[in-house]
């Protein structure tokens, strides 16, 4: 009998047929038996998925109490409904008999997670701290902010960058990263500011009259926190005065209401030193001309030009 181009006697064409023959009966006989376990395993799979829903449902009610962060809401119920699915993939395939091939998707997946933390470290970095500040509150929008010299109010927080509005109306964009390990003033955690105010007043004034005057001007200023008391100290002798300290407490930010106490506080401790004829005094530097009579001629020369 020829195959090919090539004699082969019957026994050996019957063999050669009975090998595919054998193969499929195999197969099919491994199918059959499988059976019983593939259908286990996709049973798994529909339990799976809505438990996968509910664990999801689940995280997004406890991450409601920690954080209104929605973005930071909505990617822990994904990673969430995510672990629960892969749970359910992975007990699906040891149902199967697959166990190298569960081994292999999480050798592979370490690999690639490894990589691709080295890869996006950066991206990383600044990821995690988007979550860490989404539930250590920090700040929040509308919070007024300094951070490496760059002061606005918080315009929005993402996972990566926080956005400022600078009192400018410029935006900055800010890696999150940042926003955790470098030093964060936050202005409206502390609303109540202090004001401090050096002044001074010429050496020959009753300094217990300028203090009296001093305190009593700024007492009744609108935007002053009442609670809080005015306080008042000399502080040094200098060149041309003796300077005081005087102190006292504005909300802060609030709009401009600590700019409008320090406005209010100028122009009524000068009104209240004019009245009472205290003088705040300039510096005055004495020049001393050697050759006065020269340097008049120089300048009448220079005049006639």
């Amino acid at each position: 009998m020829t195959l090919f181009g090539l004699e082969i006697s019957p026994e050996k064409y019957e063999y050669l047929l009975n090998i595919p023959r054998e193969k499929l009966m195999g197969w099919l006989e491994a199918g059959i038996a499988i059976l019983p376990n593939f259908a286990v395993a996709i049973i798994t799979l529909l339990l799976f998925y809505p438990f996968a829903k509910l664990a999801k449902w689940l995280a997004g009610k406890i991450v409601r109490k920690t954080s209104d962060n929605l973005v930071v809401r909505a990617l822990f119920q994904n990673i969430v409904f995510l672990i629960v699915l892969l749970i359910g993939v992975f007990s699906a395939l040891e149902i199967l008999k697959l166990e190298k091939t569960v081994a292999s998707l999480l050798a592979g997946a370490g690999v690639i997670g490894l990589a691709m933390g080295f890869a996006f470290q950066e991206i990383a970095s600044n990821f995690v701290s988007g979550i860490l500040i989404a539930f250590r509150k920090q700040y929040r929008i509308g919070d007024i902010v300094e951070i490496q010299g760059r002061k606005g109010t918080v315009q929005s927080i993402d996972l990566r960058t926080t956005s400022i509005i600078t009192g400018e109306g410029l935006e900055i964009i800010i890696p999150n990263k940042l926003m955790i390990t470098e030093t964060l003033i936050n202005y409206t955690s502390t609303p109540e500011r202090k004001i401090d105010m050096i002044i001074g007043v010429a050496y020959n004034t009753d300094l217990t009259k300028v203090e009296n005057i001093a305190k009593a001007a700024v007492e009744n200023i609108p935007d002053r926190i009442k609670n809080l008391p005015v306080e008042f100290f000399y502080q040094s002798f200098g060149q041309s005065s003796i300077d005081f300290k005087l102190s006292f407490w504005a909300e802060y930010p609030g709009k401009s209401s600590y700019d409008r106490a320090i406005h209010q506080a100028v122009i009524n401790i000068k009104k209240a030193f004019d009245e009472n004829e205290i003088t705040i005094p300039y510096p005055v530097r004495t020049l001393d001309i050697p050759d006065g009579e020269k340097l008049k001629s120089i300048v009448l020369k220079e005049k006639i030009r």
